[in-house]
């Protein structure tokens, strides 16, 4: 498994380093730059001397190489100086990937907004995957029951129905219909300002994240108790089963541990992949309640053509895509002894 796992882990750095050089590669065969949104009474040779200020005016592939040079040697130092006081090189003068808008390292941008999208998004999933979880084992193993016709109604009105509809559908319904002085009030607009300090606090930030965290939650358990679901069904027909129970094995036992652990199989694999769809996705959800989090950063980028802060939110989110296709494989051989990658 160790040499699996080194071997997956060093095929990595070629596919990373294509994927950064595709993402690189589009964004500059945009139509557009951070000039095209500059007022039109400025002048061309300001705007040429603009262009040549954010480095636009070079080769592609040495804006490039020097996207590289700055994303995986110089940030990566940065990181290191400022959590261990580490200083490797020129500390002071270190050119780092800086946003076109705001003149600012993009990964300080980011480090700013993370908390904001963990709080939410990886909540949201979190709670996801625990209803999601027993909603499909419960629904599998009393296949045909009234719960299982429920879940299957509430799955299929989570899988279908779009989240930016579900979002505007609850704050009408917590934030406008409800009086503000009820206990079942919820605010629509995320405050990030908000600093849990005390009990009042924290009561007030788990209200305010009540909302978009049942959209995204609603989603997510959707798409994976159907999943969970059809596994289980498929391995409750399975002779291991009738051969565990014929042993006079407890049905908890078979249900629990025999049965679920080989479920979980092709499961992991949709939580794991899943994780790094959910941020890039909630981009809507975020929109919705005023969350300044990731997915609100990429949307200004966009809209500013800010390339080298679009860049770096898109190849962090392919990072994390590879990251947990990885931990999908390493967790199979842990869920199924028969699984060895030798």
């Amino acid at each position: 498994m160790l040499n699996f796992t080194l071997r997956r882990l060093m095929f990595t750095i070629p596919t990373l380093l294509l994927i950064s050089f595709i993402i690189f590669l589009i964004l500059d065969l945009a139509p557009n730059d951070p000039t095209g949104n500059l007022p039109l009474t400025i002048p061309p040779e300001v705007r040429a001397q603009i262009r040549t200020s954010l480095g636009l005016d070079e080769p592609m592939y040495w804006r490039y190489l020097l996207w590289c040079k700055q994303f995986f040697i110089n940030e990566p130092l940065n990181l290191l100086n400022q959590w261990f006081g580490w200083c490797i090189g020129d500390c002071e003068n270190r050119l780092r990937v800086t946003s076109f808008l705001t003149r600012s390292p993009v990964v300080d941008l980011i480090a700013e907004r993370m908390p904001q999208t963990l709080w939410v998004v990886g909540m949201s999933y979190v709670v996801g995957v625990l209803i999601a979880l027993p909603i499909g084992v419960i629904s599998a193993y009393k296949q045909y029951s009234w719960f299982d016709q429920f879940g299957t109604l509430i799955a299929m009105i989570g899988f279908s129905v779009p989240t930016f509809f579900t979002g505007v559908l609850m704050i009408v319904i917590f934030s406008v219909m409800i009086p503000q002085d009820s206990m079942f009030w919820l605010p629509s607009i995320y405050d990030t300002t908000l600093k849990v300090v005390d009990w009042p606090s924290f009561v007030q930030q788990m209200r305010q994240m009540a909302m978009p965290v049942m959209v995204l939650a609603l989603f997510n358990a959707a798409h994976i108790s159907r999943f969970m679901r059809a596994s289980m069904l498929d391995n409750l027909s399975q002779d291991y089963v009738r051969t565990a129970r014929a042993k006079g094995l407890k049905e908890k036992t078979v249900l629990l541990v025999h049965v679920l652990r080989n479920s979980m199989i092709p499961v992991v694999t949709v939580i794991a992949l899943g994780i790094p769809q959910v941020f890039g996705g909630a981009i809507i959800t975020e929109q919705i309640f005023k969350v300044n989090g990731l997915g609100q950063l990429l949307i200004i980028g966009i809209q500013n053509s800010d390339i080298p802060l679009v860049q770096t939110l898109t190849f962090l989110f392919a990072v994390l895509i590879v990251i947990f296709n990885l931990v999908a494989d390493v967790l199979y051989g842990l869920l199924d002894p028969r699984i060895r990658y030798d």
